[in-house]
């Protein structure tokens, strides 16, 4: 393996390269962009650091691979797209190819995963396949995208998410329409083109460039959506395709919508799930109890911050506990830390928020969402807003990126197109009671992909499944589906771990 300075030095060429080809003004998107005539290919090397070394004796390797910043101007300018490959550990009968994976977001960093999510999977696919990474166009070490200050979003300490009024609402569009004209200002001409179908499209350019006929592929959360997207583009490349914790195929705002009342739901669940264990959390021995003491240290944080840690930086830690349950232990402790001390170490991230991959992240997963598919008005924002709050008065709207899209610069001429009739049926799973993407859009996706089966992880209540929840019946489905091909005769049910024992503190 390199040497990390050589690796630090491949990151800093990665990154100047793809920022200084993303400028200037590219030909207008059509609806469908034409294949490329020309195959190029890899030339793979060291990675930056970024990217973490596999144990002995398997190994990492980077390349970048030239593509148009616009797929129907193909001719046009070009950015590059970061690549990662570690090899299939199996003798060469055992191989089945490539399978490319996407970690999620929009906005996920997907270079490391390859070794990251390898790690995880079960030995035969590790054995089959080599496992293809990559930074989508916009993300990472493919021409990063950046929004500036988006709006006031990186403030510290932000504003609070949940406008109450009509004075606070005025003050909420005001936040997204600068958030627009900051992406606008940032991403400059690349603005339409960082969308999931040119993505897909990217894609297929990486299978070409590796020389395989077709490619198989592992997407988790957005990576689902995107892995319809491909299929939708490149039925007839697809060979076998599993897409965990499914975004069901609605546009970018109706899905949010759907997240932020299934938080609200998981939300109860959790006061529950603490009422339960009065002597080991100590806020209280009802769901009723529990709620009072979250609405303090919301009430409290958003009135007097505490060192910049005010109310959104405590909606976006919610957020993130409440989407798997091994964290639910952590958010607890952190209520009663703040309540009986004013300690809100507990609550913050371990990165900050305002760091460079946490901008990147959060300015690329609102250019894609807008640039998939239609955007709502800003009425329909305040008016869902509302409706939200007689749901409940103070919901968790951390997940709503898309309402930027009501000021965007650029609307799409159409949505993206997700599933084909002509691809093989894929494999989905799901969680049942994931508020991450609620299991109804494992549902209704399924639609878009015939024949397709679905593997649900009962009494579960979090995101990610397939090489990440440890059930060997979902593994164990996924796995003979990759490796041997064998697509279950029907829906596949299994039983999940219900809800945890709280860690002693």
């Amino acid at each position: 393996m390199s040497s990390p300075q050589r690796r630090a030095s491949v990151a800093c060429a990665l990154t100047a390269c793809a920022a200084t080809l993303v400028t200037g003004a590219p030909a207008p998107a059509h609806a469908t962009p034409p294949t490329p005539t020309a195959t190029p290919t890899l030339r793979f090397g060291a990675c930056p650091d970024s990217v973490p070394d596999p144990p002995a004796p398997e190994h990492v390797e980077c390349a970048t691979l030239a593509v148009p910043l616009d797929w129907s101007h193909p001719g046009g300018r070009r950015i590059r797209v970061a690549v990662s490959r570690v090899r299939a550990s199996g003798p060469p009968a055992e191989r089945r190819g490539i399978l490319l994976v996407n970690p999620g977001g929009p906005g996920g960093p997907g270079l490391p995963y390859a070794v990251t999510k390898r790690a995880k999977l079960p030995e035969s696919v590790r054995r089959s396949y080599d496992i293809i990474g990559f930074d989508p166009r916009g993300v990472g070490h493919s021409a990063p995208a950046g929004c500036g200050r988006m709006g006031g979003l990186f403030d510290t300490p932000g504003a609070d998410p949940v406008p109450v009024g009509p004075r606070a609402e005025r003050a909420h569009l005001h936040s997204l329409r600068r958030m627009a004209d900051d992406c606008a200002a940032g991403a400059a001409g690349a603005l339409p083109h960082l969308s999931t179908e040119q993505t897909a499209y990217d894609m297929d350019a990486i299978r070409a460039a590796l020389g395989e006929r077709r490619t198989g592929f592992l997407g988790v959360s957005y990576g689902s959506y995107l892995g319809a997207a491909y299929a939708a583009h490149f039925p007839r490349r697809v060979s076998r395709m599993v897409l965990d914790s499914v975004v069901g195929p609605w546009e970018w705002y109706d899905f949010d919508l759907r997240q932020t009342r299934a938080l609200l739901r998981q939300r109860e669940v959790f006061f529950r799930w603490v009422a339960e264990h009065p002597g080991r959390f100590g806020l209280g021995g009802s769901p009723e109890a529990v709620r009072e003491a979250y609405l303090r240290v919301r009430t409290g944080l958003a009135t007097h911050p505490v060192d910049g840690f005010g109310a959104a930086a405590f909606d976006r830690a919610v957020y993130r506990a409440l989407g798997r349950t091994e964290r639910w232990t952590g958010l607890a402790d952190g209520l009663r830390a703040s309540l009986r001390d004013g300690d809100t170490g507990a609550l913050r991230p371990d990165e900050p928020f305002d760091g460079p991959e946490s901008r990147n992240y959060e300015a690329a997963n609102r250019i894609v969402k807008c640039a998939d598919g239609h955007a709502p008005t800003p009425r329909r924002v305040a008016a869902d807003i509302r409706r939200t709050r007689r749901l409940d008065p103070q919901p968790v709207l951390t997940g709503i990126e898309a309402s930027t899209c009501a000021y965007w610069h650029h609307q799409p001429a159409h949505r993206t197109r997700l599933g084909s009739p002509g691809a093989p049926p894929a494999l989905l799973i799901a969680s049942a009671h994931d508020p991450v993407t609620p299991i109804e859009g494992a549902r209704r996706l399924r639609h878009r992909l015939p024949g397709s089966r679905l593997v649900t992880l009962h009494q579960d209540y979090s995101h990610g499944v397939f090489a990440s929840r440890g059930d060997p019946c979902v593994d164990g489905a996924a796995a003979a589906y990759l490796v041997e091909g064998r697509l279950p005769a029907a829906d596949v049910h299994c039983t999940g771990p219900g809800l945890p024992e709280p860690d002693q503190g």
